[in-house]
C-alpha cells in the first residue's frame, strides 16, 4: 500500500481517491488470497467491462523489469563462487580458441556473442540439462550457432576434446579440428541438431517438441518431462524462420518448449532496436501467440534500488530508454551511468550515496546466476504453454574496449595483448604477463575440486 500511496500523480486520473480504493482493495485481495485470485478477479471484471461495449485492448507488455519478483526466487542450489570460477575458465578458452584460429588464418569465429550468453548455458549445464544416458532420455538443446565456442571450452575442460583439436576451431576438414557451427554430419558424436543463428534452431526446437507430443499421445514414445531448449539472439528474431510458426506452438499448448532468447541488444553492426527495446516487443509477439513469458532484465544488484524505491521512479525512467541509450550507457562508465540514466534530483538521491563504481556494477540479469535460475525453474515448471526466457545481456561481456557493447563487438575475431591482459584481470586468471600472447588453454586438474565439481554436474 506504501508504493501506491507515494506513487507519482497520475496527470490524466480525475479521481484520484477512487483509483486509491480500487488499488488498495486489489492489493488486499493479493496479501490475503494470492496472486491467481488477483488475476481471476481482473479477467472477470475486463470481461464483464467489454460486455458493457467499454473498448479494452489488449496490451501484452508488462514493465520493464524482471517478471519474478525477489522474494519469489528458489534457493540457488549450487556453489556460487566456484561456478563463476568455472565460468571465467570456459570464458577464456572459448575467447583463447577464436583469437589462436584467426593468428594465421581468416577463418573467423565470434567472440562477443557467447561471452554475453555465458551465464545462461552455464546454469542449463549445471543445475537443468540431462544427457541422454539419464532415465529420462535426456533434454534437447538447440544451441545458437554463434556461442559454441563456449560449448567447446566446456568440452575442452571436460576432456572431451583435445587442444589440437581446439586449435583448429572452423578447420575440420582435414578431420582434425572442431566445426563452424553445431552440426551433427560434420561431428556425429557431438552435436543433436545443425544450427546457425539462421532461425534454423528455433522453428527445428518447435516442431521437435510438437513431435514428442505427437508421439507420445498415441503412445509410440513417452515424452515424460523431456525438455527442448532453443538458445537464440535477439537480432535472430528477425529471420522469418525464427518467429514463424510460434503460434503453433502457442495453440498446442508445447510446455515441453523452452525458448531463451539472448537479448544482448546488438546485431551484426549496431543496435537490434536503437529507437525501440527488443525485450518489450518480443515479449508482445509471444504473449499474444499464447507463450508463457519470463523477463530477465536486471540482476541483484539492482534488488536494493528497487528497495529503496517507493514512488516507481525507476521502472519510470526505465520504460523511457531505448536499446541505443542502453547500449552507450554501458560502452561508457559509471559516471556517466550517474549523469544521464539517474537523470532527475530524485533519481539522484536513490544512489546518492553510492560510488561510481557501485553503480557501473549494477549488472543485466542475463548475467546473474540467481536470476537465470529462478528463470529456468519456473520455465520447467509451467504447465499447458511453451515458455519465453527474454535475457537482458552486454555483447561482448568483459572484453572491455576491445569490444564490450559495442558496435562493432559481434565482428571481433582478434585481441591485442593489452586487451587480453584486460580480459585476464576482469575474471582473476592464472595467466602471467610473459603467456598473455600464447594465450594458453586453461583447465582444472582431475583431482581438483573444480574438476570433481563440473563432473559430478556434467
Amino acid at each position: 500500500m506504501a508504493n501506491q500511496q507515494n506513487a507519482l500523480p497520475d496527470p490524466t486520473d480525475t479521481d484520484p481517491q477512487e483509483t486509491k480504493e480500487w488499488m488498495e482493495s486489489l492489493e488486499g485481495v493479493i496479501a490475503q488470497e494470492g496472486a491467481e485470485r488477483a488475476h481471476f478477479l481482473i479477467e472477470k471484471v475486463i470481461g464483464q467491462a467489454r460486455e458493457a461495449g467499454v473498448d479494452l485492448p489488449y496490451s501484452a507488455n508488462t514493465e520493464y523489469i524482471n517478471t519474478i519478483p525477489t522474494d519469489q526466487q528458489p534457493k540457488y542450489p549450487g556453489n556460487p563462487d566456484m561456478e563463476i570460477k568455472l565460468h571465467s575458465y570456459i570464458r577464456w578458452n572459448a575467447m583463447a580458441m577464436v583469437v589462436r584460429a584467426n593468428k594465421e588464418t581468416n577463418v573467423g569465429g565470434h567472440i562477443a556473442s557467447f561471452a554475453s550468453a555465458a551465464a545462461l548455458y552455464d546454469v542449463g549445464f549445471s543445475h537443468f540439462w540431462r544427457s541422454i544416458n539419464d532415465p529420462s532420455g535426456g533434454d534437447l538443446i538447440f544451441f545458437q550457432g554463434h556461442s559454441v565456442p563456449g560449448v567447446y571450452s566446456r568440452a575442452f575442460m571436460l576432456g572431451r576434446l583435445s587442444e589440437g583439436q581446439m586449435d583448429n576451431f572452423r578447420q575440420e576438414t582435414d578431420g582434425k579440428g572442431i566445426s563452424s557451427y553445431p552440426h551433427p554430419w560434420l561431428m556425429p558424436d557431438f552435436w543433436q541438431f545443425p544450427t546457425v543463428s539462421m532461425g534454423l534452431g528455433p522453428i527445428q526446437a518447435i516442431y521437435q517438441a510438437r513431435f514428442m507430443k505427437y508421439l507420445d499421445s498415441r503412445g509410440l514414445a513417452k515424452a515424460g518431462d523431456r525438455k527442448v531448449w532453443a538458445f537464440l539472439g535477439d537480432g535472430e528474431t528477425d529471420e522469418v524462420e525464427s518467429l514463424g510458426a510460434i503460434g503453433m506452438a502457442g495453440r498446442e499448448k508445447l510446455d515441453n518448449l523452452i525458448f531463451v532468447i539472448n537479448c544482448n541488444l546488438q546485431r551484426l553492426d549496431g543496435p537490434v532496436r536503437g529507437n525501440g527495446k527488443i525485450i518489450q516487443e518480443l515479449e508482445s509477439e509471444f504473449r499474444g501467440a499464447g507463450w508463457n513469458v519470463i523477463k530477465l532484465v536486471w540482476g541483484t544488484h539492482w534488488d536494493a534500488l528497487f528497495q529503496r524505491d517507493k514512488k516507481g521512479i525507476l521502472k519510470k525512467r526505465m520504460m523511457e530508454l531505448c536499446d541505443g541509450e542502453y547500449q552507450t550507457f554501458k560502452a561508457k562508465n559509471g559516471a556517466y551511468v550517474r549523469e544521464n540514466f539517474f537523470n532527475t534530483p530524485e533519481l539522484r538521491e536513490l544512489v546518492a550515496d553510492w560510488t561510481d563504481d557501485e553503480i557501473w556494477q549494477l549488472n543485466r540479469g542475463g548475467h546473474d546466476i540467481f536470476k537465470i535460475f529462478a528463470a529456468y525453474d519456473r520455465a520447467i515448471k509451467t504447465k499447458g504453454a511453451p515458455t519465453l526466457i527474454l535475457a537482458k545481456t552486454i555483447k561482448g561481456f568483459g572484453m572491455g574496449q576491445a569490444g564490450e557493447a559495442m558496435n562493432t563487438s559481434h565482428q571481433q575475431k582478434k585481441m591485442d595483448k593489452e586487451q587480453i591482459g584486460r580480459f585476464r584481470d576482469r575474471f582473476n586468471l592464472p595467466v602471467p604477463d610473459d603467456k598473455l600472447e600464447e594465450l594458453p588453454y586453461l583447465k582444472f586438474a582431475e583431482d581438483s575440486e573444480e574438476h570433481k565439481y563440473m563432473m559430478q554436474r556434467r
